[in-house]
Parts: structure tokens; C-alpha cells; sequence
């Protein structure tokens, strides 16, 4: 590959690009530990501008709140990493965008940062469906505390990040011409 990013990484962006092209849906992601690497791994793809919609990156709690709408509240009650702040992070990339689906990214990448209840390599997911029941998507939280550096942690960050965006089988089967 000839790029600037990893393999893995430009690899599994080529799939999601060429598989949500194949159903005719658009992308688009809400970071913040990953600081745009899910958005330049995607846009690392010639074409990816038929698939993704657009980016953000909202490192700071005040970014969160200002592009995304994400309550204070939720952030003061559970934190910048947290399955309540990923969700509404995966909700305001839709709402705020045109996209049929967002992924959301919070995490701890480190080396600093971390706390006993949420330690370097924490990281959370969201994913958000535009028509979806909002009480029905997906989030979860990882740990990457193998992961050793911050780099590494960002970088498997965006791979699972990349493959939320992928469609399911069920997805792509219902989008396939009959």
C-alpha cells in the first residue's frame, strides 16, 4: 500500500467504502481518542466520497457539546468515556450530518489520563442508524490494555471503529437487487 496509515487499517476502510457503496448507504464518524484516524483512513480510499458524509472530531468535552449536542449533564454524570456519551456522540453525528449511519469513538488512549475505573486502552463504541430506534442502537466498551502504546491503542480504536461501519448480512442481503 502506499500510504501513510496503516495496512490493516486502509484495508478494512477499502471494505467498508466498497461494501456501504454497494448498498447505497453513506458514512459518518464522531471521535475523539482516534482524533480523525477513522476519518482519514476512510477518506484514504479513492471514491470515498460516495460513501463518506463527513467527520468529526470532537476531542474536548466543549467540542462534544458545541458539534455534536451531547448534554453537559450526561458528560458530568458519567464522563467523556462512557457508553451514555458515545451514544449521544453516535446520535449527534446523524443528526448533524445526512449520513445513514455513525459510528461514535471516546476513549483513554494514554499514556496519561487514565483512572482506576476507566484505565489507559478504555475505549467506547457507538454505532447509530438513521430510522433506527434510538433506544436500540449499539454501544459497548472495550479495553485495549495490551495495546502497550497510544498509538497501538488508536489503531485498534479505529479497526473496530471501521468495522461497526461494515454492513451486516442481513443489511446487505435487504439492500441486494432480488
Amino acid at each position: 500500500m502506499n500510504s501513510l496509515l496503516p495496512d490493516d487499517l486502509v484495508v478494512l476502510a477499502a471494505r467498508v467504502i466498497a461494501a456501504n457503496k454497494a448498498i447505497g448507504r453513506t458514512v459518518a464518524v464522531a471521535e475523539s481518542c482516534t482524533g480523525g484516524l477513522v476519518a482519514a483512513a476512510l477518506t484514504e480510499i479513492a471514491g470515498s466520497s460516495a460513501v463518506f458524509d463527513r467527520g468529526f472530531v470532537t476531542y474536548s468535552n466543549t467540542a462534544k457539546v458545541d458539534m455534536l449536542g451531547v448534554s453537559e449533564d450526561v458528560i458530568d454524570c458519567f464522563g467523556a468515556v462512557s457508553v451514555a456519551v458515545a451514544w449521544s456522540m453516535a446520535q449527534g453525528a446523524l443528526a448533524h450530518s445526512t449520513a445513514d449511519i455513525a459510528v461514535a469513538i471516546t476513549g483513554v488512549a494514554g499514556p496519561d489520563g487514565g483512572s482506576a475505573q476507566k484505565p489507559v486502552g478504555t475505549v467506547v463504541f457507538a454505532c447509530a442508524r438513521r430510522g433506527a430506534d434510538p433506544e436500540a442502537q449499539e454501544a459497548e466498551m472495550k479495553f485495549f490494555a495490551e495495546a502497550g502504546t497510544r498509538a497501538e491503542v488508536r489503531r485498534q480504536a479505529a479497526l473496530v471503529a471501521l468495522e461497526l461501519l461494515l454492513p451486516s448480512e442481513a443489511e446487505a442481503a435487504s439492500a441486494a437487487p432480488l
